[in-house]
């Protein structure tokens, strides 16, 4: 059985999500240089993960 054609998600990859991964918030603040290597993946500080806005129709 298919899914129809109006149920299907098209930008099912782009979407900004609102949760990441430990290794996303690593990077994220690595290149915000709130994170040195060697320091301790547990308690990391909170990150920002992008806004999205709404298209006009």
């Amino acid at each position: 059985m298919t899914i129809h054609k109006s149920l299907r998600i098209k930008s099912g990859a782009n979407k900004v999500r609102n949760v990441l991964k430990r290794e996303e918030r690593l990077a994220i603040l690595a290149k915000e240089g709130r994170w040195e290597e060697g320091k301790s993946v547990y308690g990391l500080p909170k990150t920002k993960t992008g806004v999205t806005l709404k298209k006009k129709k």
